[in-house]
């Protein structure tokens, strides 16, 4: 399994300006995206501007490109609203970022006291969590396990945001991320379906977006199924 990519940049004072303007639009990506795992690229930018010589700084669309390019988010257009989320990949980056013991905020950003305490906190959960997270993040080597990880995915995202017994398709196969394949994991939900586990539902997503249809299932047999309904 490849590393995670690291939020580097050539060396220098610029280099460290880069790497502190992408931590900052992970973290506020983050913060900001909640449940709906998504947000407007405009409020997104507005929101990690900082103040520099008492001016207001944005973030450059190279930076966006970048974290792009690193698969730590996505942009795509919603109704015509470019809008943004943060991957599997993205979060890791964010935590390694800020579990550096270099990391700190420039003292100029508000609430700087607070976000640095968030930084100690994640980095004092990492410590602990680290050796659990390579465990829960180990590739899926069988039917049989996939339909145990799958089972218990769908509870508990039944269970955190009352789908009522349908749970986004999307969603099982993101928090499952990237333990299995795209490929593997269609095939096994399938299957999982023939074996009268799980019922995959058409329909579609409830904002109709692009990459939530993407990471749903469609095949020529079936065509798309958005939601699945344990049986």
């Amino acid at each position: 399994m490849s590393s995670t990519p690291a939020l580097d940049s050539s060396n220098s004072v610029t280099a460290t300006t880069e790497i502190m303007d992408k931590t900052r639009l992970l973290l506020n990506l983050w913060a900001m995206s909640g449940t709906e795992g998504e947000v407007k690229k405009s409020e997104l930018t507005s929101k990690v501007k900082q103040k520099r010589n008492n001016k207001k700084i944005g973030i450059a669309q190279t930076v966006y490109e970048e974290l792009k390019a690193a698969e730590a988010i996505k942009i795509y257009k919603q109704n015509q609203t470019p809008m943004v989320s943060i991957t599997d990949t993205g979060k890791r980056m964010l935590i390694d970022a800020l579990s550096s013991p270099d990391f700190v905020f420039d003292g100029t950003v508000i609430a700087a006291r607070l976000a640095n305490g968030l930084v100690g906190l994640i980095r004092e959960l990492n410590q602990g969590i680290t050796s659990a997270t390579f465990v829960k993040k180990a590739a899926i080597a069988s039917y049989d396990e996939f339909k145990a990880i799958a089972l218990q995915v769908y509870d508990q995202l039944n269970k955190d945001y009352n789908f009522d017994n349908l749970v986004p398709i999307y969603r099982i196969r993101r928090t499952i991320g990237d333990q299995v394949t795209r490929s593997q994991f269609s095939e096994w939900i399938l299957e999982m379906q023939a074996n009268d586990i799980f019922q995959l539902i058409g329909g579609s997503v409830e904002d109709s977006a692009s990459d939530k249809i993407e990471d749903s299932i469609s095949t020529e047999l079936v065509g798309l199924r958005c939601y699945a309904k344990r049986l």
